[in-house]
């Protein structure tokens, strides 16, 4: 294996130690030379690449590999959990999706739909409310959306483009009190006023809504988050 070759070859006691140190957390070390202008880490399940510039001495490498050991050791459980998570989600993604409770604007349902018709209704539900709920909250906000779109998020319950000025908002909002919604897309037009989460961006936020928390912290902890 050249990584392995390269190992033997430029082999110190301070590389050594590293060597060791990340094998005892179960982490192979790659070593490739290359022309790269710095030394470069990519830290992978179980396995911690190194690309090193060719001008760069055995000497200075196992220095700055032994530098990066406690710094892979300490992040490689996230980088772990990280995978283990995608891998879940690739399995569960080829599962048909079985019948699930319904929740429609904070109350459940007394039935129940398959994945893909909940997300359907949902997607209906917003594309019902949302032309009069921007016409609600611009004015009050003082901002006005050039394009508002519906995409199936699970990360965000909402972001916003602010130089097009296109507002998205999460196809799983009416699982939640229609005024979570509301709260949603008064926080994306504030961005078209502050384009962070700066003091004055809540501020802006308090003014035009200023129950904002209570829905705020409805949705907090749930699956999504606002951008």
């Amino acid at each position: 294996m050249p990584s392995q070759n390269l190992i033997d070859k430029h082999r110190t006691p301070l590389l050594q130690s590293a060597i060791e140190r990340l094998a005892a957390a179960n982490i192979e070390l790659q070593i490739s030379k290359k022309r790269v202008k710095n030394i470069n880490f990519r830290l992978k399940p179980n396995l911690l690449t190194v690309s090193v510039p060719r001008s760069v001495s055995t000497i200075q490498m196992a220095q700055f590999i032994d530098k990066r050991v406690a710094w892979a050791l300490a992040h490689h459980p996230q980088v772990l959990e990280n995978y283990q998570r995608k891998q879940q989600r690739q399995s569960q993604a080829g599962l048909p999706k079985l019948a699930e409770p319904l929740w429609l604007w904070g109350e459940q349902q007394d039935f129940i739909l398959s994945h893909d018709k909940k997300i359907a209704l949902y997607r209906q539900q917003l594309l019902q409310v949302m032309p009069a709920l921007f016409e609600k909250w611009q004015p009050i906000v003082g901002a006005e959306a050039a394009e508002t779109r519906i995409k199936k998020m699970h990360t965000r319950w909402g972001s916003c483009n602010t130089r097009a000025r296109r507002i998205w908002l999460s196809v799983y909002l009416p699982a939640y009190p229609i005024e979570c919604c509301e709260y949603v897309i008064v926080h994306e037009l504030c961005h078209l006023h502050h384009a962070n989460h700066s003091r004055e961006f809540w501020q802006t936020v308090a003014t035009a809504m200023p129950e904002y928390k209570q829905w705020h912290d409805t949705l907090a902890g749930k699956d999504g988050t606002l951008d």
